[in-house]
């Protein structure tokens, strides 16, 4: 465990984007009440997800994390996760099979509620209202008493998540990853797509290949790998009291503590100080962490930072996830590949294309261009090739939904179409046609990697 650190020694840091309850005392009963709960999750899955981004660090896998901008109340249901979760194994398949290389599959799930903001108010027509910061914290519609944060969403946040993580643990092992049924996964929009037909024309060429190995004796049953994946969760941790109170110590590794609300957490770009809170907190627990670098993180900072959350240079301890728009991607990220190589240090290198790409578009609606989040991974790319580093994983925003948040790409969904099904509580997502073009570019890039010997051979790998 870290030197000098409990699960409350965040509270004596310096804070950003936290909430301000007006109910202390409700607030302290719901912290409580959330500490005597079950963990959701638990320090030996945590612990394979590290030992699986090990082998990301050392160029021998692929970390794909992907899910909502932030999970809502009123999407809840069997279906809405169902189609997120099959559009990343979807998305899996392309890259394990375009680029030979192991997938490790992380979801923004079970967890992702709350949001930093830009500004803690917000007016409209002359109200001053507190802005929303996910319904983990209180409700989108301007009105006084669903703007206030309310500590008794905490525990709503707790139930569903658990109910999402049981689902998820059922697709995972439960024979809905099965690969000889990888055909079921398409949904009913994407059907006769280009990008469809680019799957299915893939899908068609696996289960020939299957075909062989069933026929050789190796089926899903005498090969696990076949049927069954492993699928871990992630959020940003954001809301330190609901993480404090989920932490749990490892009873068969006394002294060490994991967070148990997910796998992984990362640290957000606004709330990466040094001195502070978040990354106080983190530092003192086991989980895999990721950390937000946009265009402000300079070499220096980001040294420091790698030597308070990783000290000791653990391969899958830390994931530096860029965050620094299609324009400035390459100008920006190399500084920082480049002073990681020189110093040694082994983390995993990840790409998020969708935060640095965000624009309002004319009708009102926030959006984000496909050809520059496809712009910003090629650059992401690029940066790895020039610098004989290992372009390790994306993270992206996305939903199995039929929505048009995102404009561009093949679908062509033009400003115009925006309204037709814009349903993000907060950022605008890739649907699953977005998201399947987009793996079929990174699986070109991982294929490039591999012909220039940069992509170490996988060995044996589960593939679903």
């Amino acid at each position: 465990m870290a030197l000098d650190w409990n699960a409350r020694s965040w509270r004596d840091k310096p804070i950003q984007q936290v909430p301000d309850y007006p109910d202390a005392d409700r607030l302290r009963i719901v912290e409580a009440e959330l500490a005597a709960l079950p963990p959701l999750v638990f320090a030996g899955e945590a612990r394979r997800l590290r030992k699986s981004l090990a082998q990301v660090a050392q160029g021998k896998a692929f970390l794909l994390q992907g899910g909502d901008c932030a999970e809502s109340f009123a999407e809840f249901g069997a279906n809405s996760i169902r189609d997120t979760f099959r559009v990343i194994l979807q998305m899996a398949v392309v890259l394990t099979y375009g680029a030979a290389c192991p997938v490790v599959k992380v979801g923004r799930m079970a967890g992702q509620f709350a949001k930093p903001r830009s500004a803690p108010m917000e007016v409209v027509d002359g109200v001053e209202l507190p802005s929303y910061r996910g319904d983990m914290v209180n409700g989108m519609e301007f009105e006084p008493a669903v703007r206030t944060p309310d500590p008794d969403r905490l525990l709503r946040v707790y139930h569903q998540s658990a109910a999402t993580l049981n689902l998820l643990r059922a697709f995972a092992q439960g024979g809905y990853a099965d690969l000889f049924q990888m055909h079921r996964w398409t949904l009913d929009f994407v059907k006769g797509s280009p990008q469809a037909e680019r799957y299915e024309d893939m899908a068609n060429r696996i289960t020939e290949s299957l075909g062989f190995m069933e026929a050789c004796g190796l089926t899903g049953e005498s090969v696990p790998q076949l049927r069954e994946t492993e699928f871990y969760t992630a959020h940003e941790a954001l809301l330190l009291n609901y993480e404090e109170a989920l932490t749990r110590e490892d009873s068969t590794h006394p002294g060490e503590f994991f967070s148990t609300t997910a796998h992984m957490l990362w640290v957000g770009d606004r709330t990466r100080q040094r001195d502070g809170a978040h990354i106080e907190y983190l530092r003192g627990i086991r989980n895999p962490i990721g950390l937000k670098a946009g265009p402000t993180m300079t070499e220096d900072e980001l040294l420091r930072l790698i030597d308070i959350l990783d000290p000791n240079n653990d391969p899958g301890r830390l994931t530096i996830i860029s965050r620094m728009g299609a324009d400035a991607i390459e100008t920006q990220l190399a500084p920082l590949v480049r002073a990681t190589k020189r110093e040694g240090r082994t983390v995993v290198w990840a790409c998020d294309p969708m935060h640095g790409n965000t624009v309002k578009a004319s009708s009102g609606f926030k959006t984000r261009s496909v050809d520059r989040i496809l712009k910003e991974v090629r650059g992401f790319f690029a940066v790895h090739h020039t610098e004989g580093t290992h372009a390790g994983g994306v993270h992206f925003e996305m939903t199995g939904r039929d929505v048009t948040e995102c404009i561009g790409g093949a679908q062509a969904i033009t400003e115009a179409r925006l309204g037709d099904r814009y349903h993000t509580h907060c950022d605008p997502r890739l649907n699953a046609n977005q998201a399947l073009e987009l793996a079929f570019l990174i699986a070109e890039g991982l294929k490039q990697e591999r012909s220039l010997g940069k992509l170490a051979p996988p060995g044996l790998a589960a593939v679903s």
